[in-house]
């Protein structure tokens, strides 16, 4: 990776994990990426519902780069609301934060990259093809900050088929995903909290679904739900669809106070199928059906972690850390 050389470089907190994935063998890239929305949200091709008009988002694979370039990778959503006001929305503050670099766009997943065009007719880059539109460019110095939310599977394998192409640049920089450090978790939480303050009052349970994993980088849900106690918010739950928090855990955790709602919102970058459907559906089985067959009143809250500003923040400091690792921060840059 020629770290001294400034060729390419993990940011640090993510070093450890990204880097035993680059002496994995094989890559999973068409297994279903579980930290981020699973590529269901775009299996079923006959959809009905509406998820927003798809000509609002700008897909942000444009040539006329030039020589420096911020690559904005995401898993990707279909719901097309969703993704201009989340992923959009972080490209649009990396865009303002980091002017002398062109931000583009790269999905990890092809699922979703496919139904959008099968669907909308909207063209979104993968990574190979980003990275290719970058090399046809000429970039010479391309920064990637992934809106991961751990360092998980995914993120691994995105810095193993970003360390593939490394030399067909200059300079290669990945930054660390959402929640990487202490002080991310401890942001996070304050961000999260300061959104549903409205509905912290005691009778109150404010539960947050995360997407859960199998793998170690699982852990991070449990930390933040440490992290939320830390800070003296006492009313407020993690869980996850897929792993450990389990519904049934959070359910348990949430009667053994005396509460009379419960206020229910992804702990997800978007909110896409699994917000609308696992979260807030009234199927049996959902996060909703289940509370309220629990006796309680349920309020659903659609909105993606990228919807708010704190959170698009901490983006745009995991670019600086990361630019400031590779000897590329500007004097007086905002860190």
């Amino acid at each position: 990776m020629r770290k001294n050389g400034v060729k390419f470089i993990i940011a640090a907190a993510a070093a450890a994990g990204a880097i035993a994935a680059l002496t994995a063998c094989g890559s999973s890239a068409t297994e279903a990426p579980a930290e981020t929305e699973a590529p269901a949200e775009a299996a079923a091709d006959e959809e009905n519902y509406d998820t927003g008009d798809a000509a609002l988002d700008d897909p942000r694979n444009q040539n006329d780069i030039g020589e420096t370039e911020l690559l904005a990778v995401s898993f990707g959503t279909s719901f097309n609301d969703s993704r201009r006001l989340t992923i959009g929305a972080i490209e649009d503050e990396l865009e303002n934060s980091f002017p002398d670099y062109a931000v583009r766009r790269g999905f990890t997943s092809q699922i979703i990259i496919d139904h959008v065009k099968s669907r909308d007719g909207v063209e979104i880059d993968n990574v190979g093809a980003a990275l290719d539109r970058a090399i046809d460019n000429g970039v010479k110095t391309l920064i990637v900050q992934p809106t991961h939310l751990m360092d998980g599977l995914e993120y691994n394998d995105l810095v193993a088929e970003i360390a593939s192409y490394s030399d067909s640049f200059d300079k290669v920089v990945i930054g660390e995903p959402l929640l990487s450090s202490d002080d991310d978790f401890d942001a996070v939480a304050k961000a999260i909290t300061k959104a549903t303050s409205s509905y912290d009052d005691g009778e109150t349970a404010i539960c947050f679904m995360g997407h859960g994993t199998e793998a170690e980088s699982n852990k991070v849900y449990a930390k933040m739900q440490e992290t939320l106690k830390e800070l003296g918010y006492e009313h407020y739950y993690v869980g996850t669809v897929e792993a450990e928090p389990a519904l049934e855990d959070v359910l348990k955790l949430v009667q053994t106070g005396d509460y009379k709602k419960v206020v229910l919102e992804p702990l997800m970058v978007v909110a896409g199928d699994h917000a609308n459907n696992d979260m807030a559906g009234d199927e049996e089985g959902t996060w909703k059906k289940t509370f309220e067959d629990a006796g309680y009143e349920v309020e659903c809250i659609i909105k993606g972690l990228g919807e708010l500003p704190e959170i698009r923040k901490i983006y745009v400091d995991h670019v600086n850390a990361a630019l400031a690792e590779a000897g590329l921060l500007k004097e007086g840059a905002r860190r």
